[in-house]
């Protein structure tokens, strides 16, 4: 069983239809929506409606339907990001769920996307998590794989000017990778996050202490620890990104919040396990990225 959640704020359905569609039109069993909103109660019905006329109405996802598809709708208290993709998580592990998939509203992708993963991760048992080349709507790319970063690294990306800090930027950023190679990397963007169960259940799921950003270094460097999470740019999807935090400033006490705690539970200045990691991704660089064994 393959399954999918998202966690929905304050979004009407035409905000994540997109998201919807190109879950539709993969090989998912399930797909979970928890609903965090504090000013939408219209979005219930707005999906019932939906769901009424696609689902029931178009041929082949009526199939789908009929051969057990569900999109499932929860309302959900706001416990943060990862407190709601972990309520869809515990339900995808009780239903018999092997590869879940945790993706943001504001994403999309074609249909060749989640086959070749999942193709990819049943042949490579030691690969936890993975995540495919991210684009802008215009089509350059997001670097959403990264080392492990220091305090300096996330915030002089806030505080200092970006002449004095593109050098160890672009290394964070792992920018000499030209984002062309399949890397092991121990941070990867929780826009797209694609999980093996198993590898959830044997580390835990997200910290529900980061209510919003930082969840996503610390559950990838955990996974990171026992197996693989590659960076898979083979495949391609879209991101809207927005980079709210840098202009609100609620978002941006979040951010700086969350950063925080990532840093008082793994180490400020020394973190020897952050060292290992780091060193083996850019060594991996190096000789040109990650080999299948």
């Amino acid at each position: 069983m393959i399954t999918a959640s998202i966690v929905t704020y304050d979004h009407h359905l035409l905000d994540f239809e997109p998201v919807l569609r190109s879950l539709f039109a993969s090989p998912v069993d399930v797909i979970y929506i928890i609903d965090h909103s504090e000013h939408m109660p219209e979005l219930k019905a707005e999906l019932q409606e939906f769901a009424a006329h696609v689902l029931e109405g178009e041929p082949q996802l009526r199939r789908k339907v009929a051969n057990g598809f569900k999109l499932i709708y929860f309302e959900h208290p706001n416990n943060g990001y990862g407190g709601g993709h972990n309520y869809a998580i515990r339900m995808a592990a009780d239903a018999g769920s092997q590869y879940h998939l945790v993706v943001n509203p504001d994403v999309w992708f074609g249909p060749e996307v989640m086959p070749e993963l999942i193709r990819y991760m049943t042949l490579h048992p030691e690969v936890g998590q993975m995540m495919p080349k991210v684009l802008y709507p215009n089509g350059y790319t997001q670097r959403v794989a990264k080392l492990l970063p220091t305090p300096l690294d996330f915030f002089g990306r806030f505080f200092l000017p970006a002449f004095l800090f593109d050098s160890r930027n672009s290394r964070f950023e792992l920018r000499q990778s030209g984002f062309t190679m399949m890397l092991d990397v121990p941070f990867l963007s929780g826009c797209f996050m694609m999980f093996r169960m198993s590898a959830l259940q044997e580390i835990g799921m997200f910290d529900e202490d980061f209510f919003l950003y930082a969840e996503d270094i610390d559950i990838t460097r955990r996974i990171h620890a026992r197996y693989r999470t590659l960076y898979y740019p083979k495949l391609s999807i879209y991101h809207k990104f927005s980079r709210a935090s840098h202009h609100s400033l609620k978002l941006f006490w979040f951010h700086a919040t969350s950063i925080v705690k990532y840093f008082n539970k793994w180490g400020w200045w020394t973190d020897p396990e952050r060292d290992e990691y780091n060193a083996r991704c850019l060594d991996e660089i190096a000789h040109n990225g990650y080999v299948d064994s």
